[in-house]
């Protein structure tokens, strides 16, 4: 657990993904309550050398462990297929370097795809069937034509394709983690509160 000092050390900046980010303390330390004075935080704003995205983290004590980070990493869900799952881990963390961000995040949007048992033709007729069937939004199928258009360019090498940058590799991962919530984690949520709410049969 980090730990609110002068240097946050966490494994990866939220922003850019970065391994063992230099995250360094660009204000002195800040002290907030609650409106009747109690609740009392200690916060710090440090800044990546990466990228130099800011992160802020809080803690009930100087020197404490780190209770809140704004932005926080992402976690990925233990609902999604496993092997879009570790595509998708391995996208979010390859967001410093965005041709391999969209690349790994068409292959995710791809094996969730097929997890839901649309494995014939290619990406582009999955993504068509699925928006026919309604498994997905005519809206998610354009935006999933986006990334696989995406991850083409880089996979093809076209000449004509320009080199996607930090803003393009967000996008791509934002959209399969979107899918991933749509597909699998809201399902999972719903059927988890369904069985919890059904009464004892003992």
């Amino acid at each position: 657990m980090a730990i609110l000092g002068s240097r946050l050390e966490i494994t990866r900046c939220p922003h850019c993904s970065v391994d063992r980010p230099n995250l360094s303390a660009m204000t002195a330390l800040l002290e907030t309550t609650d409106y009747n004075g109690e609740g009392r935080r200690h916060w710090m704003i440090y800044q990546c050398g990466h990228c130099g995205g800011l992160v802020t983290a809080g803690a009930t004590s100087i020197g404490g462990q780190v209770s809140e980070m704004y932005p926080s990493p992402p976690q990925i869900d233990d609902a999604l297929p496993p092997k879009a799952k570790s595509y998708l881990e391995q996208a979010v963390n390859s967001l410093h370097a965005p041709a391999g961000a969209v690349m790994l995040a068409a292959s995710c949007v791809d094996a969730m795809l097929k997890a839901k048992t649309y494995k014939e033709g290619s990406l582009y007729e999955r993504i068509n069937q699925a928006a026919r069937d309604h498994l997905i939004t005519p809206e998610m199928a354009n935006w999933a034509h986006d990334v696989r258009l995406d991850a083409n360019d880089q996979r093809h090498a076209d000449e004509d394709g320009a080199l996607p940058d930090a803003a393009d590799g967000r996008k791509c991962v934002e959209f399969a983690m979107a899918l991933g919530q749509f597909l699998f984690v809201l399902p999972a949520r719903v059927e988890r509160g369904r069985a919890e709410a059904r009464p004892s049969t003992t």
